[in-house]
C-alpha cells in the first residue's frame, strides 16, 4: 500500500514548483513509461497497483502503470548561452522554436509531431508551457523521451545564428508553403495560440510562409490550431 508521504510527493508533482523542488516528473501509461525507460530516463518509482495509482493519478481514467522519473539535469537549468547552443545543437538540422505555446495539450502534441517527422530539438520561450507538466507528458505519448526541449530567450538565440540562417514562420503576409522554396535545415517558429509570434521575434523571421485555405475565395475558419499548423508545415518540409 502506498504511503501518505509518497502520495503527497507525487501529487505535488502536478505543479511546476513541486517538480522543480523534487527534480521529478510523472508519466502515466505503459507506452509512455516504457519509452522513457528505454531512452535511459531514471525511474524513482514505478507503480503497478491500480488502487495505489488511483490515489495519485492526474488522469480521469487512470492507466495501469505510473512512473515517477528524475528530470534530466540539463533541462532543470535554463541556458542562455545561445551561441554555444547553436554550435552544439542545430547546425545542419531542422528544429522547432515555440514562442509562448501555453496549452499543455498543444505542446504535447507538437512534441509528438516533432518526433514523427524526425525533429529532435525544440527551443521554447520562457512563456511556453513546462514540458514536464503531466498533461504535456501524457499528450506526447512517449515522444518526450526522444525530443529534447530547451527553454531560453528565443530572440537572443536567433541573434546568434549565422547570417542568412533560415528562420521560418507562418504569417498572414507570407508566401504559400506549397510554392515557396524550403531548405533541409533551419528553424521553424510557431507562436502563441491567441497572439501568434511576439512582435520583436517577428522582425527576425527571414522566411515567411502561409498555409493557404482552400479554395482561396471561400470564407473559412479564422486560423488553424498551432499543433495542426505545425504538423502541416513539418510534413511539407519533409515531403520536399
Amino acid at each position: 500500500m502506498i504511503s501518505k508521504n509518497k502520495i503527497k510527493l507525487i501529487r505535488s508533482l502536478e505543479t511546476k514548483k513541486g517538480r522543480e523542488k523534487a527534480g521529478l516528473f510523472v508519466a502515466e501509461g505503459p507506452k509512455v513509461v516504457h519509452d522513457l525507460l528505454h531512452e535511459g530516463f531514471v525511474a524513482e518509482d514505478i507503480l503497478e497497483d491500480i488502487e495505489d495509482i488511483k490515489k495519485v493519478s492526474f488522469l480521469q481514467h487512470p492507466q495501469p502503470v505510473l512512473g515517477v522519473f528524475q528530470m534530466p539535469t540539463e533541462d532543470k537549468v535554463n541556458s542562455n548561452d545561445s551561441s554555444n547552443t547553436y554550435n552544439e545543437q542545430i547546425d545542419n538540422q531542422l528544429v522547432l522554436a515555440l514562442d509562448g505555446v501555453q496549452d499543455p495539450g498543444n505542446l504535447g502534441t507538437i512534441i509528438r509531431i516533432a518526433d514523427w517527422f524526425g525533429i529532435e530539438i525544440i527551443f521554447c520561450s520562457h512563456e511556453t508551457a513546462d514540458c514536464w507538466n503531466p498533461k504535456v507528458v501524457q499528450a506526447t505519448m512517449g515522444s518526450i523521451a526522444r525530443v529534447k526541449l530547451h527553454y531560453l530567450d528565443l530572440n537572443k538565440l536567433i541573434e546568434h545564428l549565422p547570417t542568412g540562417y533560415p528562420v521560418y514562420a507562418t504569417l498572414l503576409d507570407g508566401n504559400s508553403i506549397y510554392s515557396h522554396s524550403l531548405t533541409q535545415h533551419g528553424m521553424i517558429v510557431m507562436g502563441n495560440e491567441g497572439k501568434g509570434i511576439s512582435p520583436l521575434l517577428r522582425t527576425k523571421i527571414n522566411r515567411k510562409l502561409l498555409i493557404p485555405n482552400y479554395p482561396p475565395e471561400r470564407e473559412t475558419a479564422e486560423s488553424l490550431n498551432v499543433a495542426i499548423a505545425t504538423s502541416i508545415v513539418c510534413a511539407e518540409f519533409r515531403r520536399r
